[in-house]
């Protein structure tokens, strides 16, 4: 099974540039697990609890990355597979300084979210208690 690890190397920038096949097997996988009630227990009581730093950081860089994309690439939701790959590697190579800079920024509000989304799941708790 792929580990956290493998994906993160300690930089807000780097992201793993993966292949056509790559993403439809994680597709799949993550498709099928979803549906397993492990999976579902594991969900629920991660809301309980804030996510380490590092997976804060990680959090926050894919938000960069998403404000780029909205930014610069509208159009990325439409395209096909192949394009998407292709501009994910432009988007590594010419915006990773910005990413960078925008990720540090949104630490805190990932953060905050993380705090909300506890206090938010332990009312509900305690409301069906």
């Amino acid at each position: 099974m792929k580990q956290f690890k493998n994906y993160y190397n300690g930089e807000l920038s780097e992201f793993k540039v993966i292949n056509k096949a790559q993403r439809r097997k994680m597709a799949l996988r993550m498709k099928k697990l979803a549906t397993s009630s492990s999976f579902k227990k594991k969900v629920e009581k991660s809301k309980l609890r804030i996510a380490n730093p590092a997976k804060q950081r990680l959090k926050a860089a894919k938000m960069a990355k998403q404000k780029v994309i909205d930014k610069y690439y509208p159009m990325y939701k439409e395209m096909g597979l192949a394009q998407r790959v292709k501009t994910d590697q432009i988007i590594h190579s010419k915006y990773a300084g910005m990413i960078a800079k925008l990720s540090k920024k949104l630490v805190k509000v990932v953060k905050a979210k993380e705090m909300e989304k506890v206090r938010k799941a332990k009312e509900a708790m305690k409301k069906d208690a």
